[in-house]
């Protein structure tokens, strides 16, 4: 079966897209929270959010002189594309931090095609999540990010998990609370991200280069919610490969030599 888009995707807008930027900022009202990101880009760079009025209003005038400037031709590209998502304000927390899932796809030929998937990983931020707070490495947690807060040399080992420990904790805290299957993170939340995964391939299967010898590995990044649904937050098509911590040095260099 094929997952609708509001079912594993946050509503999303493409604001170089005119007709979505416009449906966008009639949709944004004070009160919401949405993450703005920059196409083609990785490590958190350029992501800020929109919290208030103000902070849309200014987005919005933004688009407007740029969108002006591109007709009077006084600029001779249009600047770097930006998708608007809504943020998920109630995730799931692993002792109150945020978390997001770092899985692999590797498209690994085109003809025919073959794709296989890894498990990767799981990235904590270094302090405890706050919807309120203004600071982004709250929001983000991958390890650029993570980086710039002041707590990381000394917790750098405890933001990311290997995915056996992060099931034996959803087993302990979370699986009589919560109604879970046991081992569900290996079971229930694999089989969605794979799916999830093929979906997308399946999306995007007829752009994809066909010459022999052609593969990519794909980094693929799945948030859960405190109601235990699993969203898709973006597709890298350049993972990072640092191994910065201890699990990274596990996981990182088997992934690189799997796929190779």
């Amino acid at each position: 079966r094929l997952l609708k888009m509001e079912e594993f995707f946050p509503e999303s807008f493409r604001l170089d897209l005119k007709d979505e930027r416009k449906a966008f900022f009639e949709l944004c009202k004070g009160g919401q929270i949405w993450i703005c990101k920059p196409s083609c880009s990785n490590q958190g760079r350029g992501i800020f959010l929109l919290k208030d009025p103000a902070a849309v209003s200014s987005l919005q005038a933004k688009l407007q002189s740029t969108e002006e400037q591109l007709l009077k031709k006084m600029w001779s590209r249009a600047p770097q594309a930006r998708i608007v998502q809504r943020y998920i304000e109630q995730p799931l927390l692993l002792e109150g931090k945020k978390f997001d899932v770092r899985s692999y796809l590797l498209i690994a030929c085109t003809a025919p095609y073959l794709l296989l998937f890894a498990q990767g990983y799981v990235r904590l931020t270094c302090v405890n999540y706050d919807a309120a707070s203004e600071d982004l490495t709250v929001h983000l947690t991958n390890q650029y990010m993570q980086k710039k807060n002041s707590l990381y040399s000394q917790l750098k080992d405890e933001t990311v998990w290997p995915m056996e420990y992060f099931n034996s904790y959803i087993n302990e805290k979370f699986r009589e609370t919560s109604g879970l299957p046991k081992d569900w993170v290996l079971t229930v939340f694999t089989k969605r991200m794979q799916q999830i995964m093929l979906q997308c391939f399946l999306a995007a299967k007829h752009k994809l280069d066909r010459r022999l010898g052609y593969f990519d590995l794909l980094g693929c990044d799945f948030l859960i919610d405190e109601h235990f649904k699993v969203w898709l937050l973006e597709m890298n098509a350049n993972p990072a490969l640092h191994t910065n911590c201890k699990v990274l040095r596990d996981i990182i260099p088997a992934v690189v030599y799997e796929s190779l």
